[in-house]
Parts: structure tokens; sequence; C-alpha cells
């Protein structure tokens, strides 16, 4: 009987160990970044980079939101206006993941499709409320509401400890820290005065 195993046990023991591939990659790739543990007014991330660095999908999901339109005026300055050109998803962990100011959207991202974790969404930018000012990624992470709840979509919860940790290829996950944040506000909280 254990000459019949040896092989097996051999086999089994000659298999390497799995190596989980990670859930959450850096949204921008194949450029320098920068970015602050702190934003203006409201729970984001500026990422600064040079104009056309790639914005990818930060993990597998389903693309939710594109605008390829700026309709951003500084007249008015509407807040469903300030992104610019934008890109959300909604992660296969439930969690809606943001990218906005961007310079160009290919052809191929629109509503519905299933993206995996890295793939190409658009091009840093300055659009929106961003003209004039450095290219950047504006990346916001929230829980899914409908379009025009864009004071929701732009960010609630602080994204740089996430940042941090896909940068090091480290997955932490927003899920807890997000849903923890819709308990307290509701899932349309008031309109912001900002």
């Amino acid at each position: 009987m254990i000459k019949r195993l040896l092989p097996l046990i051999f086999l089994l023991s000659s298999i390497a160990p799995a190596q989980a591939v990670p859930i959450y990659v850096f949204p921008v790739t194949g450029c320098e970044v920068n970015y602050a543990k702190a934003h203006h007014d409201y729970a984001a991330t500026d990422i600064l980079s040079k104009a056309g660095c790639k914005f990818v999908a930060p993990i597998n999901g389903v693309v939710d939101e594109v605008n390829r339109i700026d309709a951003w005026s500084g007249k008015t300055n509407l807040g469903i206006d300030r992104g610019g050109l934008y890109v959300s998803i909604i992660g296969d962990d439930g969690v809606r993941y943001y990218g906005s100011h961007l310079r160009s959207i290919p052809a191929s991202i629109q509503s519905g499709v299933v993206v995996k974790a890295g793939r190409f969404l658009g091009t840093i930018g300055a659009t929106g409320s961003a003209r004039g000012t450095a290219p950047h990624l504006h990346f916001g992470i929230s829980w899914p509401t409908l379009a025009q709840t864009w004071w929701v979509r732009r960010g609630e919860v602080l994204p740089w400890k996430y940042l941090d940790a896909w940068k090091a290829g480290k997955d932490l996950s927003p899920v807890k820290e997000v849903n923890a944040r819709k308990l307290k506000v509701g899932e349309i909280p008031p309109v912001p005065k900002k």
C-alpha cells in the first residue's frame, strides 16, 4: 500500500503552494504619482501625475457611469459637472470607485462593461473644475447611488490608506469603512452647501 502511495506523496510534495492574485491594484499605472492624506471639503484623494497617464480599474467589477462631455463652467460651478470626464465602476466588493478630471476615455468603456483589475479606463487630465490646475486623477470611494447623487459619487471615505496598501501590493478592502459611513449618513445624505 505504501509503495503505491509514494508516487502520489512525491507529486503532492512537488506542487508549489497556491498564490492569491491581488484583488486590488493601484489606480494609476506607468507613471510616478504623488498624493496627500487630505482633500479639500470632502473625503477623496487627488493623485497627481503627468497628463496622459493611465487610470485603471482598481478591482474587478462593472463600469457604472461614463461621462465623456466636459460641461463644467466656472460661472455656475455645478457640483454634478465638477468632475469633467469621468468613469466609475462598481467593484466585485460592492463599492463604487470613481476617477475624474480625465483627458480621454476609450470607446470600449461603456456602462455595463465588465472589467478586470488593471483594465485601462482613461487618461489623466485636468477637465471639469480642475481646468488650469496640474493634471491629476480625482479618486473617490463610496457606495453605489443614482447618477444624480454626485456628492456621494465624488467620495465618502478617505482613500489614501487604501492607495498606500494597493501601491505596496497589499489587499486592503474599504468595504467595512464604506458600509459604516453609509450607515452613519444614510444612503442619500443631504446635498452639501459647497
